[in-house]
């Protein structure tokens, strides 16, 4: 079985070394910088929260333990338990009903189109963990397509990797990637289930990335694609096709994200002038 990914939270995995939840419910005593930890009281309660919701503890559409509950459980403030559900709101994992409590909801990898972003640099706001499962890595003949998309000759070589992305325990993408053989190749010896490829191209290849073409649609998945993604053969699913320049305007990577509807969400700012 598969390891789940940890919460990355750095102000509360640097600060909170050595401690428990144990050491959180008997901390209680306010008196001295009381503002600051509070504050992080309801951070480290968030992290707890969220590392919950990843296990399966709390699944989607679960209702959360009673406010009630959880201050009796970590020993903190009825202030403190609802200043950690309201950060959790922000962060759209959670939605709450009068009466009712605070639900799970579903964790979507969610993307501003008007920045060009790895898919861990997509979670990471969420304190979520992004880990890709590596399927292939081949040399192989660019197909006329791919040829023409990242300017090279026919019958050119490119390297081919095809990538799970996931993410809260579940496959969120599945990535097919091209690159010219003098990106390709050094990547083939990085750690690519574990780092964004964006973030190993700038640091270990030193190239800076500038702009992405992009083009969605709605296809009907291969068997392939589909058996991946879990999706039925005749489903509908999202298809990216994002084309990614460095600073000389040279195509550097052309690749095709696959992923189901309800695992993604947009948004773009448009001015009407």
């Amino acid at each position: 079985m598969r390891h789940l990914p940890t919460i990355v939270d750095q102000e509360t995995m640097t600060r909170s070394i050595g401690d428990s939840p144990d050491d959180l419910m008997q901390s209680n005593n306010l008196s001295s910088n009381a503002v600051g930890k509070r504050k992080y009281k309801y951070h480290k309660i968030k992290t707890i929260l969220i590392q919950r919701i990843i296990s399966g503890e709390y699944p989607m559409g679960a209702c959360l333990p009673s406010e009630s509950q959880l201050v009796k459980e970590f020993g903190v403030s009825r202030v403190t338990i609802r200043q950690s559900l309201d950060l959790l709101q922000s962060m759209d994992i959670l939605c709450s009903y009068q009466g009712k409590g605070h639900f799970v909801k579903n964790i979507l990898a969610k993307q501003d189109l008007a920045r060009l972003q790895g898919f861990g640099e997509i979670m990471a706001p969420l304190g979520v963990s992004a880990y890709s499962k590596l399927l292939k890595i081949e040399r192989i003949v660019a197909p006329t397509e791919i040829a023409d998309k990242l300017q090279i000759k026919p019958n050119t070589q490119v390297i081919q990797i095809i990538r799970l992305r996931c993410a809260v325990g579940k496959v969120m993408s599945i990535d097919i990637s091209f690159f010219p053989i003098d990106i390709g190749e050094p990547l083939i010896k990085m750690d690519l289930e574990k780092q964004d490829i964006f973030h190993l191209i700038e640091t270990k290849l030193g190239i800076e990335i500038t702009y992405a073409d992009i083009i969605m649609d709605l296809i009907n998945p291969t068997d392939y694609v589909a058996r991946h993604l879990g999706a039925a053969k005749d489903s509908h699913i999202m298809r990216i096709e994002r084309l990614t320049h460095d600073i000389k305007s040279r195509p550097i990577d052309f690749e095709y994200i696959y992923c189901q509807p309800d695992t993604h969400q947009f948004k773009l700012r448009v001015s009407r002038w």
